[in-house]
């Protein structure tokens, strides 16, 4: 009764996914004759007249659909207010006491705009922002099986590098994916001899995008991860079946697929001459002592090892063993193929041979194991070979078919379904005399492709407003709904072109809009846009937004007066030893099955672990955050530097030193009753400025942008 109960079961569940998939498949026949609305081509729109209120292209977008909605907006934010959110904003610090003077003592027109371009030109702007573009690109220190830890941080540096020097970003994207800029590939001799040029110093670093999806399969990787933050597409949808809403069929994305399928890692050295040949000297020492030990225990397990050895091959299927039999030089591709996928069935470990030995052969075995663990113990320590692994082009790969894959099991292929390299929304025949990855990268980082600017300028309105003109930043698709502001967001990505994609000009460009510097407070007399407009789709008030937890981090130890700024370096993990603390883009975040790696703190605060792409964090109000400001250590330690800090620099005068506090903190001076407050409390004992610290740190105001 029960068999036959699960029998039923399991046929109406493969009953309903074959539905699913002619579901998918009928669907798929019918939108793939459609464009989606992200697909056709960018006409830039002509910017609105409106009432001669504005002279922002921006806020002329803006108004005229709130105008159409008879919305009404809220007056510009107060100078402190506009400040501390530009910088939180665009450096991930708070402005210091003496900034924010400058800044109210500044009545020029173009007073705001000279601290937009500060802020851009600071190396700090690039630290910030690269933590957005990180979580995009699913930046980890480390993850379960990611061979490209090692050195994964320089990636990292790179990308703060190119964020700095303003790199386009159709070279930002086409290096990450090739390792070269696209006009810079191939070079021509004075004899008419083309040749790969070097690529730029530095540049190889940008593939440890690329290499960062070691973890897993790089291809897969790469197509996942590369579509949903550059195309904008849910192209991983389609590994199973046809996607059920998109022009992307199956085909589509293992034809991507087989553009990466040829990638391999390539560990280099980044050592100096002088230390590698140190690091070979020591070698050679440790290799002369263990070599007798090594060969004497060699010779003992050889006939065991050659036992187990034969005894798994003749197990194997004929056509395997014959593989497996024939000398390696004499295999075909095909061949050496199965032999390298068969070689983790016949590799010898010593757990194995230690099974079948003699005890007299064990305890010999034994002793020359701990001989050789005696010799490593004594060998003159190495100096420390730093590494790093980027990807290159396995010619012997490029040769080979690439398959649809049963169930998206690359241990599965479907060797009656054989994949040509290519793209969803290819059009004609694609020329690949450059290389399969550089063909797709100009395809992706053309002017002409509507997708590229579209998703490009739409993360980076994220990033200033909380949520984009199209709200599902990394699903341009059907399923996703449409831009709020489709002219608008046109516009931007007509403009991010122009610029020669110049990101910080779009970073400009946005928070030099009305729409930006307007206040965020709402009150009775707002009800009417409350109403109309409950999620603030027009902007007719800034909106409140909770920190993240790196600038949360930062403004900690910026008031502390304990936080390092300098840029680049490996990761850390944060502990109450060390004299300061570094910027929270630096600390240390990645997946382990058996230990945390990502610290509890930037948990807290709603830090994924690179896993998967990140196109938007997720802004949580737990108890645990409320324990952290609280409890944690780090405020304990935090609140005792705060407090000894404006203690030093009021020169004892409490009242100063309150001030300051505020300052430091929420960049304004404090409200008469919050001085009167602080002061009733303090009782003329500076001793209570660590309390007063803590309090303050714990403000609501604190951990929001508003």
């Amino acid at each position: 009764m029960v068999s036959s109960l699960l029998l039923f079961v399991s046929c109406a569940y493969f009953n309903s996914w074959f539905l699913l998939v002619a579901q998918a498949q009928e669907r798929q026949s019918k939108i793939s004759t459609e464009l989606l609305w992200s697909l056709r081509p960018i006409v830039t729109p002509k910017i609105p007249q409106g009432d001669g209120g504005s002279k922002h292209p921006v806020d002329r977008f803006l108004a005229e659909s709130r105008r159409a909605l008879e919305l009404k907006t809220v007056d510009p934010a107060d100078k402190l207010i506009l400040l501390r959110r530009v910088y939180l904003d665009l450096v991930g610090l708070p402005p210091s006491p003496a900034e924010q003077q400058a800044f109210l003592a500044d009545t020029s027109e173009n007073a705001y705009e000279k601290v937009v371009t500060k802020l851009l030109d600071s190396e700090q702007h690039a630290v910030r922002y690269a933590r957005h573009w990180l979580d995009v690109l699913r930046y980890a220190d480390t993850d379960a099986g990611m061979t490209a830890a090692p050195g994964i941080h320089l990636w990292r540096d790179w990308v703060i590098g190119a964020l700095h020097d303003d790199l386009p970003y159709d070279d930002f994207v086409q290096i990450q994916l090739t390792g070269r800029r696209a006009n810079e590939r191939t070079r021509m001799s004075a004899t008419g001899y083309r040749s790969e040029k070097e690529p730029r110093p530095g540049d190889m670093f940008a593939l440890g995008f690329l290499a960062r999806g070691s973890g897993g399969n790089l291809a897969i990787n790469a197509v996942d991860t590369i579509s949903s933050a550059f195309m904008g597409m849910t192209v991983a949808c389609a590994k199973c079946h046809d996607h059920m809403f998109d022009p992307i069929s199956m085909r589509d994305y293992y034809s991507m697929k087989a553009l990466f399928d040829p990638l391999v890692l390539r560990k280099v050295t980044l050592a100096s001459a002088e230390t590698l040949l140190e690091a070979g000297k020591v070698m050679a020492e440790s290799q002369k002592a263990r070599a007798p030990l090594e060969r004497e225990l060699e010779k003992l397990l050889a006939p065991f090892k050659k036992r187990l050895y034969d005894e798994r091959v003749e197990m194997l299927p004929p056509e395997v063993r014959a593989v497996i039999l024939k000398p390696e030089s004499k295999r075909t591709i095909e061949e050496q193929k199965v032999a390298d996928d068969y070689f983790p069935i016949l590799r010898i470990d010593g757990g194995k041979i230690n099974e079948i030995l003699p005890e007299e052969v064990r305890n010999q075995s034994r002793a020359l194991q701990e001989r050789l663990s005696e010799a490593n113990k004594n060998r003159r320590p190495a100096p420390r070979i730093p590494v790093f692994y980027t990807v290159e082009t396995d010619r012997i790969r490029e040769r080979q078919p690439s398959y649809v894959l049963t169930s998206a099991d690359p241990a599965r292929p479907e060797l009656k379904n054989e994949v040509k390299p290519g793209w969803p929304f290819a059009e004609g025949d694609i020329d690949f005399r450059e290389g399969r990855i550089e063909a797709f990268a100009d395809w992706l980082t053309a002017p002409d492709n509507p997708l590229f600017a579209r998703v490009a300028v739409n993360r980076i309105w994220q990033w200033h407003f909380g949520k984009g003109l199209h709200k599902q930043t990394s699903d341009f698709g059907n399923q996703a709904g449409r831009p709020t502001h489709p002219g608008l967001l046109d516009w931007l990505a007509a403009e991010f072109v122009s610029s020669g994609y110049s990101m910080k000009h779009m970073h400009r460009l946005i928070v030099t809009s009305e729409a930006y510097q307007m206040a965020s407070d709402t009150g009775p007399e707002f009800a009417d846009s409350q109403a109309i407009d409950p999620g603030n789709d027009h902007l007719w008030h800034f909106p409140l937004q909770r920190l993240e937890a790196e600038v949360i981090w930062d403004s900690i130890h910026s008031a502390a007066d304990h936080l390092d700024l300098t840029v680049g370096g490996s990761s850390f993990t944060p502990s109450d030893d060390t004299a300061k603390q570094r910027r929270g883009v630096y600390i240390t975040r990645g997946y382990s099955a058996s230990r945390d790696v990502t610290p509890n703190f930037l948990q807290t605060f709603d830090v994924d672990d690179g896993r998967e792409p990140c196109p938007i964090r997720t802004q949580t109000v737990t108890a645990p955050q409320s324990l952290f400001l609280m409890n944690s250590p780090e405020i304990e330690d935090a609140s005792i530097q705060f407090a000894d800090r404006v203690h030093g620099m009021a020169d004892g005068d409490l009242n100063k030193a309150v001030e300051l506090g505020y300052r430091l903190t929420v960049a304004r001076p404090p409200t008469e009753t919050e001085t009167s407050v602080a002061m009733h409390y303090l009782e003329n004992d500076s001793k209570r400025l660590k309390q007063l610290a803590w309090l303050i740190f714990n403000l609501d105001e604190f951990i929001y942008v508003r």
